[in-house]
């Protein structure tokens, strides 16, 4: 008991009671007299938090070797679990992610986050295991992998997404940072290739978003092997020819014959895996050889990402990410969710309206606002001020982590815990953001908020499994 981290403790529980005052405030209409009432969403949230308060005193009584000892264990059933779902003749919101027990309702999806970090805990904490194998790393990549794969044919593709932030992890135990750099660049080369694609540039038939992309993926290219291979010379070889030739297109396209220089770009990213690749062979230093993958998948990623938005995607996400990227408005469609949730925002102001007497949300005019949605609710409850309140506990959430993870003896303790951190990091800054219309609507709970006791369960599970193994670090092994 001494050695519990009692402020990490404190601050759950401050963000369970302002998780249930929210969904008080989001599913109250005018005229309830019973907010306690077990046939209300907030009596309802009052059981799974005594349940979850429940389940994490039982978690803490628990000896901490069991998670080491059976981590394996617990992640084929949840695999199996995940992989059963799949089949489930109940559909619920368009997603076979729910299993129904009667009046029960459970999804596996959330279970999975903390057998996954506690499975990949175990294989990482192995002895010999380094990220610098491929083999090593390629076997903790495939045990994130799975489930998300399981998830994704569930039609639960938000879900999912939240198993990238293993990489998090990754990067802090010894992945090379361009792994991370890459997944980074894909992003920029997607939101500013669809962006900008139809706007051209400076009076030329040569598309903006085209343009920035395949000018940025030379530059990183550039970058990389000055980082990476530490050539001050083929650096300024490769940036000044890149820049060089693509300025003297530019200005023949603007003041000779008009013509798209996306083409001339495109050559110049060959040479330069060519030239990488030349590099290569001539020093025998393989850097050259991924840094020449890299620029290579980057021109292929960004050429296929047009058709991967419009023939892969279903119709409903399409819709979002061109809404989110400001190619379409759709406030009636795809757009009504982030509309509502921003004016409800906007309304609460400094101070907010005050408790039950949000307008927006009492009305119903945000779809999902008790769950994916939650946090509209506090800020027009509880205004700039409360809301700031909230994502502050949050942040000391995320550095008790850090200080617990840090200070754990044996590895497994520590990747867990980096685990369980990326994991809440993710949930926080996609939810919170999707909320502002700043990440895609993808669907994910608000850690300790939304409704639900799937969501709630999953996340206490992931804590105090982590509390438990922090608390035995000062013990003495017999």
């Amino acid at each position: 008991m001494r050695s519990l981290d009692w402020w990490t403790i404190l601050i759950y529980m401050a963000l369970l009671a302002f998780g249930w005052v929210s969904v008080c405030g989001a599913s109250y209409t005018y005229g309830d007299t019973d907010i306690f009432s077990l046939a209300s969403r907030s009596g309802m949230q009052i059981v799974w938090i005594g349940t979850s308060l429940t389940l994490g005193l039982f978690l803490l009584l628990l000896d901490d070797r069991f998670y080491d000892t059976f981590a394996y264990i617990i992640y084929g059933v949840l695999l199996l679990l995940l992989f059963v779902t799949i089949f489930n003749p109940h559909e619920i919101k368009g997603s076979r992610s729910w299993l129904v027990l009667g009046p029960l309702r459970l999804q596996p999806a959330e279970f999975a986050k903390f057998a996954t970090a506690l499975a990949v805990a175990k294989l990482m904490s192995t002895y010999g295991f380094t990220m610098e194998k491929w083999k090593h790393f390629a076997a903790a990549v495939a045990i994130v992998i799975l489930p998300m794969a399981f998830i994704v044919l569930q039609k639960e593709t938000g879900s999912a997404l939240v198993y990238l932030s293993f990489f998090l992890m990754f990067y802090r135990e010894g992945m090379t940072g361009s792994i991370l750099f890459t997944g980074v660049a894909m992003v920029f080369y997607f939101v500013v290739g669809i962006r900008f694609e139809e706007t051209m540039l400076w009076d030329t038939p040569t598309s903006l978003g085209k343009f920035v992309v395949l000018l940025s993926v030379q530059i990183f290219t550039a970058f990389l092997v000055f980082f990476y291979c530490y050539d001050k010379r083929q650096f300024w070889t490769i940036l000044g020819g890149s820049l060089g030739a693509t300025l003297i297109a530019l200005l023949f396209s603007k003041f000779v014959i008009p013509c798209d220089i996306v083409w001339v770009q495109m050559g110049i990213s060959a040479l330069t895996v060519g030239f990488l690749i030349f590099q290569g062979m001539s020093s025998r230093v393989r850097t050259y050889y991924f840094i020449g993958l890299f620029t290579l998948g980057s021109v292929l990623f960004f050429n296929a990402a047009d058709y991967f938005l419009n023939n892969m995607l279903q119709e409903h996400q399409r819709v979002r990410i061109n809404v989110l990227l400001g190619l379409e408005e759709d406030l009636r469609g795809a757009g009504y969710n982030v509309h509502q949730s921003e004016i409800a925002i906007g309304s609460g102001g400094l101070w907010g309206k005050g408790f039950l007497n949000g307008t927006q949300t009492k009305l119903k005019y945000v779809p999902e606002q008790d769950t994916d949605f939650i946090f509209c609710t506090v800020g027009e409850e509880e205004g700039f001020l409360g809301s700031a309140a909230v994502l502050v506990l949050f942040l000391f959430l995320i550095l008790r982590l850090i200080k617990m993870a840090e200070r754990q003896p044996f590895r497994f303790g520590r990747v867990y815990g980096y685990c369980v951190l990326s994991i809440f990091l993710f949930h926080v800054f996609i939810n919170v953001g999707m909320v502002l219309g700043l990440t895609p609507v993808i669907g994910i709970p608000l850690p300790f908020f939304s409704y639900g006791g799937s969501s709630l369960w999953g996340f206490t599970l992931l804590l105090f499994i982590f509390l438990r193994i922090d608390a035995s670090r000062n013990m003495v092994r017999q």
